[in-house]
This record gives C-alpha cells, structure tokens and sequence, in this order.
C-alpha cells in the first residue's frame, strides 16, 4: 500500500475512533505505530523499533522515550508520544531533550498522533532545536509534505540528505507560518513596515487601527489579483481545450479511455481546472499544448493532446474533489482540494512533469498509467 492510501486511511480513522483516542496509548496503537509501520519499519521487531527506549541522562536514571527507530543497530529517530489531542511544545517533550544530546539520534518527534513535529540540531551541535525543521499534520497534508515524510522511510532514508534539506526547509515553513498568521490579521509591526514606506506622518495609534484595515485588504487584494491574472493567461485558450474533449482515433488509449462517450459531461469546476494548469504552464510551454480529455470517471490533461503524456487528472465526479499528478514514471498521486484554484500549490509538480517529457532522451512510448487510489 502506498504511503498516501496509508495517511488517508489513519486519517478517516479519526472521524470513527476519536471518542476512543482518550490515552496515550490508544493513540500509540491506532496512529503513531501505523505510521511508522508505512515508512517501513518493523514494529514488531525491537531491533529495528524499540518500544520505551530506556537511557540514563546525567543523575536521571531509567527515564524512557516512547519509541527510538534503529538505522544500522543505532537509535537514529526518537519518538515522544502525547494523547491525541494534546498541544505540542518542547516542554512537553523533556525527555526527547535530554535523551537527544546523549545518545546518537539526530532526529527527536514529537507527536499527538496527528500532528508530527521533527526536530534536529541545525542551530547548535548535540542539542536539539527549540523549533522543528519540519511539521507534518495527518489531518492536513499535500503531497509536497508526503514528499518530506517519504524521506523517513526506511528504504529512503539518507541522513546527509535530510539534513543538508533541514534548515531551508525549517526556515521556509517558519516564514510560510509567519505570512498566514499575517494574512489573516497583520501584527503591528507588519502594519507598521508598509505605513512606513506610504506615509510619511508620526504612527499614532489612530494611524495603526486605520492601515491594519488597509494594509489587510491590500495584502488579500494582491494575493487574488496574483491568481487572477494567471487564470487569466489561460482563458483565451479554453475554447481550444474544451474541443479537444474528442478522442483522436489515431491515439493508443488506455481501457477506461476507450469506454463509449455518452454520459460524459465536462463541468464548468472542470474547465476551470483545467484553465488553471495551463495557467500554471503558459510560462514554459504554448499554451495551445496544452490539452483535455474527459472520461466518465475523471478529466485528464495531457500534453501535446498525446496519451503518452499525461499531466495530470481532475477528480472531479464525487463528493470530495482530488487532483492527480504524475511524476516521471507516470505514477499518479491523487491529493485532495477544496477548489480548482488549490490546483496552483501543485506548480512544481506540473512544471516538472511537463519538463520530463520535453527533455533530451529516449522517447517514451508506454501506454501505462499508474493510478495511486489515494481516497478510492
């Protein structure tokens, strides 16, 4: 099973067993020991996952972490495990601190079994950080945070290349972080840094309460102006896109695409869509490139209106929309969204898609498609 169908399964496992997640250890057993099992790691073997790591620290004798996972017979990852629910802090995880600086881990999670904070020692050496480098949340994820998980797994697991990763990464979640508590109600300082730089008068308090309101609406007013224009540089295409709705018969296609037409209705979430990933391309290749194709089950993009260069799939035709991008191997991975407009968090992903297939090298000419089921 893929990790994906993994993390959506323990997540749907929250909406039927949360009345039943009161201990920590209820937590452990229905989230925490799954997770590390989908990574890879033998739960039941202790030399791979030792359950109530035990280490004496300092005049501290016999204090335990909730799990250490061994790479190569040593502890290398630290677990500490709170009750679903609990709020997460360093205070809460006293040992996972003093535990971290005497053994040879170099990764310590703290974890309420949905949300993951990993921490490590980028700022000084042997202690670790008072912030994690990186936060996964079971509860709301896209696939650029599986992409980090992935790097835990045992099959992945490369430490020079986490850490070289770690502080970019702990950095640039912290500024995100910083940008939407901002987005959503701008800190005086924020107010303060733009009035500046429009208005030339003493900041009084009057002055804060009147630019809070405007600097909050311009900051809202640009990030929309942002899609719109991209959505924009798409919308003279669209007409183009919707009549390449019609199978090319001279095109291999795969079983589900050869089904018959009838009951095939392209919705206006889906033109939209698919306005977006073209938005998305315009800056890397012509737009009229850029094709769809819908089926009864899903609506597919293509390049080159060619089969063999799937981009991406919309969806759409249920109650939860998901949005299915393709790596290099032309294995989908299936992501759930709220509106086509969330299609844009996936820029790196279609970019780099689109790269692969216009790219120097041996031409391709498999038919197959390998759908990732994440939410079936």
């Amino acid at each position: 099973m893929d990790l994906v169908d993994t993390l959506d399964r323990l997540a749907s496992r929250l909406e039927q067993h949360t009345d039943f997640l009161k201990t920590e250890e209820a937590t452990k057993h229905t989230l925490v020991l799954p997770l590390i099992n989908a990574l890879g790691f033998n739960v039941f073997d202790p030399s791979e996952v030792t359950p109530e790591f035990t280490a004496d620290v300092g005049t501290k004798k016999g204090e335990k972490v909730d799990y250490a996972i061994n790479i190569d017979g040593n502890p290398m990852i630290l677990i500490e495990c709170k009750t679903f629910g609990s709020e997460l802090s360093l205070k809460h995880a006293s040992q996972l601190y003093r535990y971290f600086s005497v053994t040879d881990a170099r990764f310590g999670v703290l974890t309420n079994g949905t949300r993951y904070l990993f921490f490590s020692d980028i700022e000084s050496p042997n202690k670790m950080d008072e912030k994690p480098f990186f936060e996964f949340d079971l509860c709301d994820f896209d696939r650029r945070d599986v992409t980090e998980l992935k790097k835990f797994a045992k099959s992945n697991f490369d430490l020079e290349n986490i850490l070289s990763n770690a502080s970019e990464l702990k950095y640039a979640q912290q500024i995100q972080k910083l940008l939407s508590e901002e987005y959503e109600s701008p800190t005086e300082d924020f107010v303060r840094l733009f009035t500046s730089r429009v208005y030339s008068g003493r900041f009084t308090s009057a002055i804060h309460d009147q630019f809070q309101i405007l600097v909050k609406n311009a900051f809202r007013s640009f990030l929309a102006d942002q899609v719109n224009s991209r959505l924009k540089a798409a919308l003279h295409g669209a007409e183009a896109g919707v009549a390449a709705l019609s199978l090319d018969s001279e095109d291999q296609v795969d079983d589900e695409e050869q089904a018959d037409d009838d009951g095939i209705v392209t919705t206006q979430e889906e033109i939209e869509g698919f306005n977006v990933v073209r938005a998305i391309l315009a800056k890397h290749v012509d737009p009229k490139r850029v094709a769809m194709r819908d089926t009864k089950s899903y609506c597919g993009i293509l390049l080159d209106d060619n089969n063999r260069k799937p981009i991406c799939r919309l969806h759409f035709n249920r109650s939860k929309k998901y949005f299915g991008v393709f790596d290099e191997n032309k294995k989908e991975t299936r992501n759930e969204i709220s509106s086509p407009v969330d299609i844009f968090r996936f820029e790196e992903e279609i970019v780099t898609c689109v790269e692969h297939y216009d790219s120097p090298g041996p031409t391709d000419d498999s038919d197959t498609v390998t759908p990732v089921e994440s939410a079936s």
